[in-house]
């Protein structure tokens, strides 16, 4: 009984607290090596848009990647645009319906799309520029 009794509040606290740990939650991953608009997707802020770039050709090849406004076809702002490999964030504050048009040669690239808490995008800090 004792060790039913155990086993009963070890699982309940283990409920109980792993629903708060990580309330991140993944909207939509993209992934490619050609370059192509993304499927929209709709997101509520904050969110993060998590990018990596490989390739065998660093210096030689180049990805691009934008958002854009799925509603109205409007420029939201540049996710990352680089020769090398590489990976990053970049926080957005509004949410919405959204695509990324991604312009990529020679390169391999994945797009992520994260729902945060207020919480965990206040964590975030940009990174500062070296002078």
């Amino acid at each position: 009984m004792n060790r039913f009794l155990l086993s009963f509040t070890v699982f309940v606290t283990i409920c109980c607290f792993s629903s708060n740990v990580d309330a991140r939650e993944l909207i939509k991953e993209f992934t490619g090596s050609e370059s192509r608009s993304t499927t929209e997707f709709e997101v509520k802020a904050p969110w993060i848009a998590d990018w990596r770039v490989s390739g065998d050709y660093p210096g030689q090849m180049a990805v691009a990647v934008n958002l854009v406004d799925d509603l109205h076809g409007e420029y939201v702002g540049k996710i990352v645009t680089t020769k090398y490999v590489t990976n990053g964030v970049r926080l957005f504050d509004e949410g919405g319906r959204f695509h990324f048009e991604v312009n990529s040669s020679l390169a391999n690239w994945t797009l992520r799309v994260i729902e945060l808490t207020k919480q965990e995008a206040e964590t975030y800090k940009p990174k500062e520029k070296i002078q």
